[in-house]
């Protein structure tokens, strides 16, 4: 029988055939070529071909034969990295793990990216029978923070619904240089992948081809106008959608080379660390086999730990910036 995977924000615009190779990296190439033009695969019930775009909520049809080659990352992880990704673990339970990723780690392989998450997930299981934890949601690359993984096919298939609705609060702490001139506020518009013109693929404001993001903020901490410790509630999970929203407000974030080139405060402050300063602080969501609730907090990473000393703020806070918020 025939099994369905739905696509992810993270896997949005990616081809059918590379998606197909990073999920599937036992797939010989002929074989793939074979099942794709006979409609083995099919991508929301229609067949589909190799360079098909895919999109956030499609549904893939996967033949059985996909499904008893190897998973992606089963092969072995070694006792350097279980060791490492065992130390991530912040909480654990039957059905869920939730890790503190670093800044600079990268939760899946892709073009010159060896070392991920992903790729180390074997070093969790606590038994050869035990099944592979699996990834659920993502978090960029230079986002450091709460990772949520599901321990069991039951949880996963629960925290997949769960991470496409609205049961889970996910709430980032960052840094913005300037301040908001707002201490709270909701920032609603359509955002769409857009060329550079170099090659690189960014997301920006586009009304016509956008999709809807919105996004909560609340100034935790103020330094006068020039900086300040931001919470964000991302009520939807757009692509950058944070720092994004931050740079359309006119307050992009500490280190955010990428959508702000010109980073004027670090290159007036040299003392502080370059590193992008976005943290997944908390997620507050029910559990998904037992309804209860669960509320998780990562510790801050080194990186923001650094700038957290230098201007004073409480790397221990636990207050909910978003409590009294009618969503």
């Amino acid at each position: 029988m025939a099994e369905g995977v739905t696509i992810e924000e993270a896997d949005d615009g990616q081809r059918l055939d590379r998606w197909l190779k990073k999920n599937y990296p036992g797939l010989p190439f002929g074989q793939m070529q074979k099942i794709l033009r006979t409609g083995q695969i099919r991508v929301d019930g229609k067949r589909a071909k190799g360079d098909t775009r895919l999109a956030t909520g499609q549904l893939i049809r996967i033949p059985p034969q996909l499904l008893a080659l190897p998973e992606k990352g089963e092969r072995g992880v070694s006792p350097r990295d279980a060791e490492f990704i065992r130390s991530l673990v912040i909480y654990k339970d039957q059905h869920v793990i939730a890790l503190n990723k670093p800044q600079g780690l990268a939760v899946q392989g892709g073009t010159k990216i060896t070392r991920h998450i992903d790729g180390m997930l074997d070093g969790l299981k606590e038994d050869e029978k035990d099944e592979r934890p699996r990834l659920v949601h993502r978090l960029d690359r230079d986002t450091s923070g709460v990772l949520i993984l599901a321990r069991t096919t039951l949880a996963a298939q629960a925290l997949g619904e769960m991470f496409k609705g609205r049961d889970i609060r996910k709430y980032y702490w960052a840094v913005t240089a300037p301040a908001p001139q707002i201490d709270q506020g909701r920032i609603k518009s359509s955002l769409a992948k857009v060329d550079t013109g170099g090659g690189e693929r960014v997301m920006a404001v586009s009304e016509d081809e956008g999709k809807t993001a919105i996004t909560y903020y609340s100034v935790i901490e103020r330094v006068g106008n020039n900086l300040a410790l931001v919470a964000f509630w991302p009520k939807t999970g757009r692509t950058h959608q944070i720092r994004v929203h931050a740079l359309e407000m006119g307050c992009p974030l500490l280190g955010d080379f990428k959508y702000d080139p010109a980073q004027a405060f670090l290159a007036q402050n040299p003392e502080l660390s370059t590193e992008l300063h976005l943290h997944a602080r908390r997620i507050i969501m029910p559990h998904p086999i037992t309804g209860k609730p669960l509320d998780i907090t990562a510790p801050l990473s080194p990186e923001m730990k650094k700038t957290f000393k230098y201007f004073g703020f409480n790397p221990d806070d636990r207050s909910d910036p978003f409590e009294e918020l009618e969503e």
